[in-house]
């Protein structure tokens, strides 16, 4: 009767020491070493995990910058705060590069162009609405304001104002989950210190555009001739601005017909 509770308990223990050694020796075998700087970095990162960086969350930036295929200023959400701090513990100098960027809304609808065109009573979200006829508004290309990219934002940077989106940049990181958001591709994150946008994305014909929105571009390229700096160009049907040449003279919006060149404020 001993002999049989005791030999399932001594098999049972030897097969414990048995699989505690196979684990010992695979932890050892199969250990990788982790750099203890990806724990700092980690440290420092706000924990947003928005994907602001073009990482899946703030474990995978840590990683990336530790290892050198990410830039110590990549987080939009910490700034250049945090991007000192990183810079400190990656041991660099000179630096860190940062530019604060925001989001802005690229459409000038609400203030005296796109027009409802039927009444949607559908779900209150701009992905649904665009599925009917790509929504209500009479320019196809124009802000629905339904607010999905303000669910998206984790800042409450972004509000609806007269059923367009309103964008606060002291609040925006920077992040870009409005613009991917935005079913229409409306939103725009770029430099804060560049401060002109063009607040239109119609690419249609001129005539076509001044039906739908009294404020849409109508590719007319008065905006690039008067540009010194060769900084926009018409493309597609619609004027855009290389903020790499941009110098914020203003002299694109002073020439703009249709003033949809405009403030990002």
């Amino acid at each position: 009767m001993v002999t049989q509770i005791l030999w399932p308990l001594a098999t049972l223990g030897g097969m414990g020491i048995l699989f505690g050694l196979l684990l010992s020796y695979a932890s050892k075998k199969f250990y990788v070493e982790v750099d203890e700087r990806v724990a700092l970095v980690r440290e420092c990162l706000p924990g947003a995990n928005c994907g602001g960086c073009g990482y899946a969350g703030c474990d995978n930036l840590a990683a990336a910058v530790v290892e050198g295929s990410a830039k110590v200023s990549a987080c939009p959400v910490g700034g250049a705060a945090v991007a000192e701090q990183i810079s400190a513990i990656m041991g660099l100098t000179g630096g860190t590069d940062f530019e604060k960027v925001a989001a802005y809304v690229l459409c000038n609808g609400a203030e005296g162009g796109a027009r409802e065109i039927y009444h949607y009573d559908g779900v209150s979200q701009c992905a649904a609405a665009a599925q009917f006829d790509g929504g209500p508004k009479s320019c196809r290309f124009a802000c629905l304001g339904y607010g999905d990219c303000v669910r998206a934002c984790k800042f409450g940077a972004v509000t609806v104002v007269h059923q367009q989106a309103k964008v606060d940049p002291d609040k925006c990181t920077g992040c870009g989950a409005c613009a991917a958001a935005c079913p229409k591709g409306v939103i725009q994150v770029t430099p804060v210190k560049m401060r002109l946008t063009v607040a239109c994305r119609n690419t249609d014909a001129a005539k076509k555009v001044r039906e739908v929105c009294a404020r849409g571009c109508i590719a007319c390229k008065r905006c690039e001739k008067a540009c010194e700096y060769g900084a926009i160009h018409v493309a597609g049907g619609v004027a855009q601005i290389d903020y790499a040449k941009c110098t914020n003279c203003g002299k694109c919006a002073e020439q703009c017909p249709s003033k949809c060149i405009v403030e990002k404020i």
